[in-house]
């Protein structure tokens, strides 16, 4: 197995976060991992992505020119890396804030509205775990079971609070994919 994925959207949305949290579950079911962040200066509210690459073997280079997978959690990162993706690729995309047409045919599709599920789940702040839980469910590459068990690693002290959330979030994400 030799693979990516492309997590993009504005800062603030969480982006650095889920990658961290994918990366970690591919180490913990035994694939070697890189994961590389890229960001503006400006940060909160700017554009933000991270690329996860995962492997059976070593992995030689984190820098990936055509992602096979793609999250977008926004509409300037869906219409900029769209064109990006290699053919066969998909893309799990926020339909609750992208509203652009698909562009392509030879890439899958899969548009889920992640806001608003957060929203509705009572989590407004979560769209990028419920986005997690729908990639994890188009691209089974770990289980919702390392995911969490990474969460309940990673939400300790003062943000011990938001693991129930996260939880509900990433399950309610996995669900919104057929």
């Amino acid at each position: 197995m030799d693979s990516n994925v492309l997590i993009a959207g504005f800062g603030g949305q969480g982006v650095l976060f889920i990658g961290q949290l994918f990366a970690k579950a591919c180490m913990n079911e035994g694939l070697n991992v890189t994961w590389s962040p890229a960001y503006g200066a400006e940060m909160r509210g700017g554009t933000v992505n991270c690329t996860v690459c995962m492997s059976d073997d070593e992995v030689a280079c984190a820098f990936v020119d055509e992602p096979e997978n793609v999250i977008a959690l926004n509409g300037p990162s869906f219409e900029k890396f769209e064109k990006k993706i290699k053919s066969g690729g998909t893309m799990v995309v926020n339909s609750s804030l992208v509203k652009s047409a698909p562009s392509r045919q030879d890439i899958k599709y899969k548009f889920v509205p992640m806001t608003d599920i957060a929203h509705k789940a009572g989590h407004e702040k979560m769209a990028n775990i419920v986005s997690l839980g729908a990639f994890i469910k188009t691209f089974p590459v770990v289980s919702k079971e390392s995911i969490i068990s990474i969460m309940k690693t990673t939400l300790t002290g003062k943000k011990a609070s938001m693991l129930e959330g996260n939880i509900q979030a990433l399950e309610e994400g996995f669900f919104a994919v057929n």
